[in-house]
């Protein structure tokens, strides 16, 4: 039997790069008060055109709980609001807030220079085929067993 290291392990390396490139940002956010998953949400809402909670759970990847105590933290701090779908009155939207807008605004500065910072160190080539890489991963679903 090979002996292998953890970091022999692909879904390990992804793990560990994403601890790192998140616990960076966070601590950038820090200063304004606002956690790396709480910019993903004001990011999603910045278009000003409000989403249903399970829209915004899946694409700030988070599960429903702690997105709905977080989203009542934010309402708490002026930041979003939630107001009824006019389209469909049993819908609940999330809309972003002037003051989150602002925020929002002053917080973007911080992931862009991280996001700039990386595709530097990465050169355009090396960004295009990353995207490339984990975008197929993304939409395979994973891998099964046999590497499909």
């Amino acid at each position: 039997m090979t002996v292998r290291s953890l970091s022999d392990y692909l879904a390990y390396l992804v793990a560990q790069t994403h601890r790192k490139l998140h616990g960076d940002l966070e601590r950038e956010l820090q200063s304004e008060g606002v956690s790396v998953e709480q910019w993903r949400m004001l990011e999603v809402l910045s278009d000003r055109s409000g989403r249903s909670m399970g829209e915004i759970a899946d694409l700030v990847l988070m599960n429903h709980p702690a997105l709905t105590k977080m989203t009542d933290r934010m309402v708490a701090r002026g930041l979003v609001h939630r107001a009824p779908d006019p389209h469909d009155q049993r819908r609940v939207l999330v809309h972003m807030t002037n003051r989150g807008q602002d925020l929002f605004d002053r917080v973007r500065g911080h992931v862009e220079e991280q996001n700039s910072a990386l595709e530097e160190h990465l050169g355009h080539k090396g960004s295009a085929a990353l995207r490339k890489l984990l975008g197929s991963v993304i939409e395979a679903g994973g891998v099964d067993q046999q590497g499909r």
